[in-house]
């Protein structure tokens, strides 16, 4: 039987050594919000029939951005209160494209600028 061990990393000689601090230190920094705000937020987007892991995402996206520019959440939610299910798909779509990497993005399809489509490509 052969006995299997984890052998010492020689320092200098990994070239998996940045990829492992950076992973070390990734889970270091906390973010904290009130509790009311997060309930606010997250209990807005259930409303909207948003499943709850794509509504507390949105929501940790809301308070981050709503701290990083000093805005009130709560005047967002007033904000978006008024939209229809469309146009709140719209803007969680913005918002969630501009955290994302650049590789990738969300989207969705429009009815409105579908139909106008080919109107536009005409000659006349």
């Amino acid at each position: 039987m052969i006995d299997k061990q984890n052998l010492p990393i020689i320092k200098g000689k990994d070239s998996s050594e940045k990829v492992r601090k950076f992973f070390d230190r990734y889970f270091l920094h906390e973010i904290t919000f009130p509790a009311e705000q997060i309930d606010a937020v997250v209990g807005f987007f259930l409303k909207r029939d948003f499943d709850e892991l794509a509504a507390k995402s949105v929501a940790i996206v809301l308070l981050t951005q709503s701290r990083l520019e000093n805005i009130n959440v709560f005047k967002i939610l007033e904000t978006l209160k008024g939209l229809t299910d469309l146009q709140l798909s719209g803007v969680v779509s913005e918002i969630l494209n501009a955290y994302r990497e650049k590789t990738s993005s969300i989207g969705f399809k429009d009815p409105i600028i579908d139909e106008n489509y080919e109107s536009r490509n005409i000659a006349q």
